[in-house]
């Protein structure tokens, strides 16, 4: 896929990660829909937009299905097409299994999971009638490895993973593709509240002896976006954390 002229939504890119990706792409001369739940503030609009590409921003909860169809019907009016789908909106509530709530394992479930199904099922339609474009899901390592303090968490980001394979099998009858990444320990603001001694004894976990970057994350997105015969596949970026 050549990426010239795509229309690219990035969910959850106000910051961090999302707003990384929504960067990468926008340097490929890909005009970008930014979404948060919240309206996004110009200067972060203005970053991206710096890169030469149409920019706009619709505000959305991917938790509401009615809020999610709403955006997606936008897109169509605003572009008249849709080209690449990020879904990158996420929220962590963590803690110990025997104390965590109810409604702390349904929330991040319901924003990490159910909310990524939601843009999947809402983007679904047009998708297929235009025979062409790429999801890209967020899932994680501990999607993969599970972690202590993390069951919602991990529970969340192992459903991704497998409804990643089983939307690529489903949508490659339509031409379309469905990928997931897999992110390790990267330096964001969630990692930099760990005590620097914490950080150390995990660096010295990984193979490469460092954290991952959020460019190094987003470098995968537009990879994934940009090779058409890749599907079904979950991308670790671990920095050989989770090697077999």
């Amino acid at each position: 896929m050549d990426l010239t002229d795509k229309v690219v939504l990035v969910t959850g890119s106000s910051r961090g990660i999302g707003l990384e990706i929504a960067k990468a792409f926008a340097k490929k001369g890909a005009n970008i829909v930014l979404n948060a739940r919240k309206e996004i503030p110009d200067e972060i609009i203005a970053q991206v937009k710096s890169y030469g590409t149409k920019v706009v921003d619709f505000s959305a909860d991917v938790t509401q299905v009615d809020s999610v169809k709403k955006m997606i019907e936008q897109i169509f009016t605003e572009f008249g097409h849709l080209d690449v789908v990020v879904n990158n909106a996420g929220i962590v509530k963590d803690g110990l299994l025997n104390r965590m709530s109810e409604e702390d394992f349904t929330a991040v479930l319901n924003t990490n999971l159910v909310g990524t199904f939601n843009v999947i099922r809402q983007s679904l339609r047009p998708l297929y009638k235009q025979r062409s474009g790429c999801f890209i899901n967020m899932a994680s390592v501990v999607g993969l490895t599970g972690n202590i303090g993390q069951a919602n968490y991990a529970a969340s980001k192992a459903g991704i993973i497998g409804l990643t394979k089983s939307v690529a099998k489903e949508a490659a009858l339509r031409n379309l593709r469905c990928n997931a990444i897999a992110p390790g320990m990267i330096d964001t603001q969630m990692t930099r509240h760990l005590s620097e001694k914490r950080q150390e004894e995990i660096a010295a976990a990984i193979p490469l002896k460092r954290f991952g970057n959020i460019q190094e994350v987003a470098q995968t997105a537009v990879f994934l976006a940009e090779n058409d015969y890749i599907t079904g596949q979950t991308i670790t970026v671990d920095g050989g954390l989770t090697m077999q």
